[in-house]
């Protein structure tokens, strides 16, 4: 296991979606063997410090036992929206919401992560916290993004049978993070 890092882990903070505590997943992860773990929270945060601190904590005590540091990876499974953040058309599809796993890799990255959260609570909330291409350009240095889960824009759209759709998605996606 030791080469395995989760990088889509949802803790109590993910509401109606998961139930762990990161005290708990932190315990599993090391027994595990695992040399680090993404806490990807559907939409929010809310738990980063926590997650952070609680892995400060564990790397003072693997110190002195001798043992590499736990790696934390700080990240968001964010809700992209298929137009605009702003647009509010039901008629339009704008209730629909793509999954995407962001994660910082630097500190360029979580401040730009947390823009791109914030921003989405501010301006993209429209039942859940949506951010869009344009933010997601604006603000993408630093950060790593993956599909996240059947949820997100290409599976969809190829679930759908949209293979153009799925191929403009997955260009676009390219463009920005190569």
């Amino acid at each position: 296991m030791l080469d395995f890092v989760h990088l889509h882990v949802h803790t109590q903070y993910s509401l109606l979606d998961g139930q762990a505590s990161i005290a708990k997943l932190l315990k599993k992860a090391t027994a595990d063997g695992m040399r680090g773990m993404a806490v990807t929270d559907h939409g929010n945060m809310m738990g980063i410090k926590e997650f952070y601190n609680a892995c400060n904590k564990l790397n003072g005590e693997r110190k002195k036992e001798g043992l590499e540091p736990f790696k934390p990876i700080i990240g968001c499974e964010m809700y992209v929206a298929p137009n605009r953040k702003e647009s509010k058309e039901k008629e339009l599809g704008d209730l629909v919401r793509y999954h995407l796993i962001v994660l910082a890799k630097n500190k360029v990255g979580y401040h730009n992560l947390v823009k791109l959260v914030s921003r989405a609570w501010v301006d993209g909330f429209y039942n859940k916290p949506r951010t869009d291409h344009a933010d997601l350009e604006r603000y993408h240095e630093g950060l790593i993004v993956c599909s996240a889960c059947l949820a997100g824009e290409v599976p969809r759209k190829i679930s759908a049978g949209d293979m153009a759709g799925a191929r403009e998605a997955i260009e676009w996606y390219h463009n920005i993070w190569g």
